[in-house]
């Protein structure tokens, strides 16, 4: 297949269905060999023209280098919000995992508890590899944990048991979900029944 055709089709699948999962790896790895191939042997062309074979003109080489340019410009972010995605989800199933083993054993001793190392998830980390965040509410002084306990945009505690969470990818948060640092955190609310982004609450 000539090389251009090559490219061709390959930025054909990253901006036709090619932006997601596997089809999104493959166009990228197809256009790094590529440009690889080039790079390393830039006078093939050339070689191939004298051989007779069918080959690049300079007008297609550029051409394809600028096709290269304006895929890396519009792909490259795409395929990090890819992997954003498929972090925040990792965390929400981490999350509904960790909820899972916490309410085990509020049911066994009637009282959530005091720490994840309790219940053996203390050395969990999230996909961005920050330990999760958790806080005892039910049967702890209120006065206590005011400030750390998650609020929503009314400044309504979200949870009346624990909170569980992760500050997603910038690492920072802040009690309420609308503040600056908390949009991307991962949250736990309404006493498990809403899982996932804190903007989303």
């Amino acid at each position: 297949m000539p090389l251009f055709d090559t490219f061709q089709k390959a930025g054909n699948r990253v901006f036709t269905g090619g932006l997601t999962g596997a089809g999104l790896s493959d166009s990228f790895r197809e256009f790094f060999r590529l440009v690889k191939w080039l790079l390393k042997d830039p006078l093939s062309v050339h070689q191939r023209q004298k051989k007779g074979s069918k080959a690049m003109t300079l007008i297609e080489l550029l051409v394809v280098v600028g096709i290269v340019g304006i895929l890396a410009a519009a792909g490259v972010p795409v395929y990090r919000g890819y992997i954003e995605k498929a972090r925040n989800n990792q965390a929400i199933v981490d999350i509904t995992e960790m909820e899972s083993v916490i309410v085990r054993f509020m049911v066994e001793n009637q009282v959530p508890p005091n720490n994840l190392n309790q219940v053996g998830l203390g050395n969990r980390l999230d996909p961005w590899g920050r330990p999760y965040e958790y806080l005892r509410i039910q049967g702890v002084d209120k006065n206590e944990i005011k400030e750390k306990w998650r609020k929503d945009h009314f400044n309504v505690p979200v949870n009346t048991d624990f909170d569980l969470y992760s500050m997603g990818k910038d690492g920072k948060s802040e009690s309420p979900f609308t503040a600056h640092h908390s949009r991307d955190d991962i949250v736990r609310a309404n006493n498990g029944r809403f899982i996932g982004l804190a903007k989303d609450y």
